[in-house]
């Protein structure tokens, strides 16, 4: 029996250990996320530790992140931190109950790690950054300490009166310390969010209160028919509310309207230029329609959307500052647009000033652009894919060379240059589908932007190749329907749809992962027909 109880009280003190190393965690973030709101959301040590792990993640990680979660791949990175945070410490809160300088000495160490991630993050304004986490370090650690301090007290043997031992401690105390330090941290974390809304407020203000212009250069009219019926397959203009994200930002920057800056400088440049959004929304605007492509789409995925923009001509804007493409004797080859969260894309400026309609948005469907996808201004370039011309919260352009500067992702392996690989996509049916015998309607969309698609072939098992019909194309630059009535008999049937683009070249068969230049490969959809 003596042997049980003393296994009983070892858990018990185990897990007042734990309790108190959770505790001090808690406090931590809790303290962090209230210094966080009071100096730079952005420095708040989940997000600049989340955002140094995906830096340093191999680009196939990334990849099989993106494919395995999807648009949840952030959330999933931030419960994981969260889960790692947990689990060490629990491991300090049993580790301080026999050396409590060493628990909080832990403690204070990620504080260091947390600091040295925000420091470290390419949109870091200075030593400021890393208060947050040293400030939660320090409030993490006493609280681990006092905790700790009570945790073993109560663990001592009870007096005639039932109270705790040597330093009169209960066991009521120190559920009641822990319960106290749970609301105090608490209090603090719902305060941070407090202030943390409250900076975001002046850009949602900004936002709400932006009216857009009325364009120079209207989009030309949708065909009539460019939108099929049939049922399942995707629309043509994509809603804002369903339009893909894939970025590395962990929170999504809330810039104001307001103060927000646009410089162009760099090699080449003979008159560089700082704008404000006043004035490029005072300057000719242009409004398209236009697919845009992650690289991080799988063949048959949806990471494709196409919108109605709006925005400013790029290559005017380049121009007013002495920009020459290199065929016109130009200096610079190379477009670096950066973000106020520090990423960088690299564009090719031949590619941005061929005469396509690359822009620097301001309007999505009709409306500013939501936050998610860039507000107040984001760049794209038609025909490219994201990571090479889609920077969302764009601050700076620069003007270099691809021979003495690599962009975010070409530092992680991804190709300098990536044209958009022609790709047909069924939407319907779907994979596993079970329809029922007779005339079964095989349906989806195609691209190759700044080409455009001349033809689509469906295939039926390993039988003949057969012409799809062709919703009308609105312009080279968005994706294009079609469909394919089947005469479906019973049994397992696989269906494969192939495309030919704009300059007569048919997609590849040749299967290829999306790194480092996008996906390549016919889709295909098993399905049985009952």
């Amino acid at each position: 029996m003596a042997g049980v109880s003393s296994f009983r009280n070892t858990l018990s003190r185990a897990a007042r250990g734990a309790l108190a190393g959770l505790l001090a965690a808690f406090t931590a973030l809790a303290v962090a996320e209230l210094v966080a709101g009071l100096v730079r959301p952005a420095a708040g040590p989940v997000t600049v530790v989340g955002g140094a792990a995906i830096d340093r993640t191999p680009a196939p990680v990334k990849d099989f992140a993106i494919r395995t979660f999807g648009e949840n791949d952030k959330t999933v990175l931030q419960l994981g931190i969260l889960a790692v945070l947990a689990v060490i410490a629990v491991a300090l809160g049993v580790l301080a109950l026999s050396h409590r300088r060493i628990g909080a000495a832990g403690v204070l160490l990620f504080g260091i790690v947390g600091s040295a991630a925000a420091l470290s993050r390419p949109d870091s304004t200075g030593i400021g950054d890393a208060l947050p986490s040293i400030a939660g370090a320090l409030a993490g650690a006493l609280v681990l300490h006092v905790l700790a301090s009570k945790a073993v007290a109560a663990a001592a043997p009870a007096d005639a009166d039932g109270q705790g031992g040597a330093e009169g401690w209960s066991r009521r105390g120190f559920l009641a310390a822990a319960g106290a330090t749970a609301v105090a941290a608490a209090s603090a974390g719902a305060l941070g969010r407090f202030f943390t809304g409250r900076q975001g407020q002046g850009a949602v203000a900004s936002r709400t209160s932006l009216v857009l212009p009325a364009p120079a250069s209207p989009a030309p009219a949708v065909p009539t028919g460019v939108q099929l019926k049939v049922a399942g397959i995707s629309p043509f203009t994509t809603p804002n509310a369903d339009f893909y994200r894939v970025d590395t930002a962990l929170t999504v920057p809330r810039v104001d309207a307001g103060t927000w800056r646009l410089r162009i400088h760099g090699k080449g440049i003979t008159r560089p230029r700082t704008y404000t959004l006043e004035q490029l929304l005072a300057l000719p605007l242009i409004e398209r329609d236009i697919t845009l492509t992650c690289v991080s789409n799988e063949v048959g995925g949806p990471y494709i959307g196409t919108a109605r923009w709006l925005g400013v001509p790029l290559a005017g804007l380049l121009e007013e500052t002495g920009v020459r493409p290199p065929s016109r004797g130009g200096k610079a080859d190379q477009l670096v647009a950066r973000s106020v969260d520090g990423m960088t894309l690299g564009s090719p400026v031949e590619d941005v000033m061929d005469g396509r309609d690359a822009m620097l948005a301001v309007g999505m469907n009709g409306e500013p652009l939501p936050f998610d996808h860039g507000f107040p201004v984001r760049m794209l370039v038609p025909g490219l894919y994201g990571y090479v011309s889609a920077c969302k919260w764009i601050t700076e352009i620069e003007l270099t060379t691809f021979d003495v500067y690599d962009p975010y992702w070409v530092k992680r392996k991804w190709a300098r240059k990536a044209p958009i690989k022609t790709q047909a996509r069924i939407d319907t049916p779907k994979p596993f589908a079970r329809p029922a015998a007779g005339t079964v309607m095989v349906a989806g969309v195609a691209w190759a932007q700044h080409r455009g698609i001349t033809r689509v072939e469906v295939r039926v098992d390993e039988g003949p190749w057969q012409d799809a019909d062709l919703a009308p194309q609105a312009t080279a630059d968005t994706w294009r329907q079609w469909s394919y009535p089947w005469k479906a008999t019973p049994g397992g049937h696989t269906l494969t749809v192939r495309a030919t683009d704009g300059t007569g070249r048919l997609q590849t068969e040749q299967r290829a992962r999306t790194v480092p230049d996008g996906a390549s490969g016919w889709h295909s959809a098993f399905v049985t027909v009952s």
